[in-house]
């Protein structure tokens, strides 16, 4: 039991280690993008993309990262099942809505015009 204890408490030590030398890699790919700006600006976002590529390789060696790539992958299949929309569908429903509110903004119009008369009324502004 104690020796569970011990390498878990390894390996959690050791996935923090590498957790912050996964944002040390992305920090440092994009602090030297600024710091090598004599460079091809295309060679710099690639060597930024190759940082973060690094830094999430090491990411997902931690028991974190793996935990997020899996929710990752079960959001991408839950994604497939939805029904979406067809395009006719989306225009309809997407001109409801400008009708509605265009039909609301003209009502509270109404609305705002008939008590800016009734408070003239009542003030003795208006007549």
């Amino acid at each position: 039991m104690s020796k569970e204890i011990e390498n878990q408490s390894d390996s959690n030590s050791l996935d923090t280690a590498k957790m912050f030398l996964s944002l040390a890699v992305l920090i440092g790919s994009i602090v030297g993008y600024y710091i090598f700006d004599e460079i091809h600006p295309v060679i710099r976002v690639l060597g930024v993309v190759a940082g973060a590529a690094v830094a999430v390789f090491i990411l997902y060696q931690t028991t974190v990262g793996r935990s997020w790539f899996h929710y990752l992958s079960l959001a991408k299949r839950e994604v497939r099942q939805v029904v979406w929309p067809t395009r006719p569908e989306t225009v309809q429903m997407t001109l409801i809505v400008f009708v509605v509110v265009i039909l609301m903004g003209i009502f509270l119009w109404l609305v705002d015009m008939f008590f800016l008369w009734a408070v003239k009324i009542l003030t003795g502004q208006g007549g």
